[in-house]
């Protein structure tokens, strides 16, 4: 079984298109594929002048964090702090991150694989270190994120396309959705194949699904569905020449903005 720890840089994932994302999610991706989670730390920003004088603040916040901690998390407080420059403006910051690096680096002596949440490009140096120690190292993230990060990762993947991770607007039993990316469109024939993820006790298992432009909303589809990196929203249905054939519908472009 190999050993997976998981560390997310809550921050960035809240600011960076991950407001939302499912915590219990991340505890079924790291207990998958012969895989055993056996760290999972969430490094948090707290406005202690906040929490003091704010009760919704608080009730929320402390509410947020028991449901990390049931989801078998260990919660790493940063405390948000003021300063005042010379023209009296306020700034304030909390940042985590050399909390996350030690640790990971410390407690990597124990572990085989590395699931990381930050599209933030100061942990590229991490990563390359936590790999020249034999850990495969995995980045999730969302948006805004390092190409460089991306690059040096054993394993990248949007977290919009781990399913489940965040709930899609909308969605009822009734009207299932899926994410995809296009990994192969005819332009001539307007017709391609989309590639999603299933995540089930293998891991991610990509899967792929035939699509027609007619039963998209998409505009300008030969530049849209050449872009390997957009992602789409689309159901699932059978095909009424061929049912053992299912193709996607109502597909429609993913904006990042909504993020």
């Amino acid at each position: 079984m190999l050993k997976t720890g998981i560390y997310v840089d809550a921050e960035n994932i809240r600011l960076s298109g991950g407001y939302g994302m499912r915590y219990d999610v991340l505890v079924d991706l790291a207990n998958s594929n012969n895989s055993i989670m056996l760290r999972a730390n969430s490094y948090l920003a707290e406005d202690r002048e906040q929490t003091a004088h704010d009760p919704d603040y608080r009730q929320k916040l402390y509410n947020y964090h028991n449901i990390l901690r049931k989801c078998g998390f260990k919660i790493i407080k940063k405390y948000v702090k003021r300063f005042t420059d010379a023209d009296g403006v306020i700034t304030t910051k909390a940042n985590a991150d050399m909390d996350l690096a030690i640790d990971a680096l410390l407690q990597s002596r124990n572990l085989d694989r590395i699931i990381l949440l930050t599209g933030d490009g100061d942990f590229i140096r991490l990563v390359t270190a936590l790999q020249n120690k034999g850990c495969r190292v995995e980045i999730i993230a969302f948006k805004n994120v390092s190409v460089q990060l991306r690059e040096v990762a054993d394993f990248y993947i949007s977290g919009l396309l781990v399913p489940g991770l965040l709930p899609i607007n909308g969605e009822t039993e009734e009207e299932i959705r899926h994410r995809g990316t296009v990994v192969n469109f005819n332009h001539s024939r307007r017709f391609g194949f989309i590639q999603y993820y299933q995540l089930n006790s293998s891991g991610l298992v990509p899967k792929t699904i035939f699509f027609h432009c007619s039963k998209s909303s998409v505009e300008n589809p030969a530049v849209v569905f050449a872009d390997s990196q957009s992602i789409f929203e689309f159901q699932i249905a059978a095909t009424p020449k061929n049912p053992d054939r299912p193709e996607a519908i109502n597909v429609r472009l993913l904006k990042m903005d909504d993020f």
